[in-house]
């Protein structure tokens, strides 16, 4: 039988206390009276990426207990790059996996499936388990410099006075943001936020699914523009946001004059 651990066990790293051993009865009895098939490693249909497939794979082939090699695991995924450490990453969700330098009964080849952890294919319990890794300097520089050191979803520039509220200035970082692809894989990439739409986020997936099913309902005319925006990477601006664009870059002096020179809105210049 295999033991699905509970996020706060892994998170906490007390699989081997009381505490833990009673949560994880609970849970497995929940999980037990709401049993649904799992869904086949090897399904062409299912939406998964390789470290989810990977579990599946381990569970349903290869079983508790039992060893593989590399080239085993290599022959079951063929075409995927790095599928050994995709493997590796089921550690961060509690699954134990022993090389020969962990369990000396083993060869070089050979590596050991001990025990199951976090069931990745549930997105629920995937989310709740999922390990928060630090954003290094150079993926931060990497993220910021992709997305033209602008927020993705309000278009905020990094030090740029927010439109209702002068008083604060936008502070850009990289976040990692789990995201659904159009094909309904999951993910945790790198997006460029500002804080307040971070904070704004709740947490809620990037939905790229949700994005083209949004598209495919816009009229045709509307749908080739807004392809042409993303060919070029930017929207396609009208005079007026040309015009807003160019004061906006004009330094403070200049665009007090500017606003002199404009007036009242009438032509009339103010005095």
């Amino acid at each position: 039988m295999i033991l699905w651990f509970s996020p706060m066990c892994i998170m906490s790293g007390t699989t081997d206390s009381a505490l833990c051993d009673q949560e994880q009865s609970t849970l497995q009895q929940q999980r037990t009276e709401n049993a649904v098939p799992l869904p086949a490693w090897n399904d062409p249909e299912i939406k998964a990426g390789t470290m989810v497939r990977g579990a599946l794979w381990l569970v349903q082939v290869v079983g508790e207990g039992n060893t593989y090699t590399k080239d085993r695991l290599r022959d079951a995924f063929p075409g995927v790059s790095q599928v050994d450490r995709r493997i590796r990453d089921l550690r961060d969700y509690g699954w134990v996996l022993r090389t020969n330098s962990e369990d000396a009964t083993l060869a070089a080849e050979d590596q050991r499936f001990v025990q199951a952890g976090v069931p990745v294919w549930d997105p629920v319990a995937r989310r709740a388990a999922a390990p928060q890794k630090a954003v290094s300097k150079r993926e931060r520089d990497a993220a910021l410099a992709r997305d033209n050191y602008m927020c993705t979803a309000c278009g905020i520039s990094g030090g740029e006075e927010y439109v209702d509220d002068s008083n604060q200035t936008a502070v850009l970082s990289a976040t990692r943001r789990e995201t659904v692809l159009p094909d309904g894989r999951e993910e945790v990439l790198l997006v460029t936020e500002c804080k307040r739409c971070r904070a704004g986020s709740g947490g809620q997936p990037a939905r790229a699914d949700q994005m083209i099913a949004d598209i495919n309902d816009l009229d045709p005319g509307d749908r080739r523009r807004l392809l042409r925006w993303i060919e070029r990477g930017r929207r396609g601006s009208t005079p007026l946001d040309r015009a807003w664009n160019t004061y906006r870059r004009l330094p403070s002096e200049a665009r007090d004059e500017a606003r002199a020179a404009l007036g009242d809105g009438r032509g009339e210049p103010r005095r």
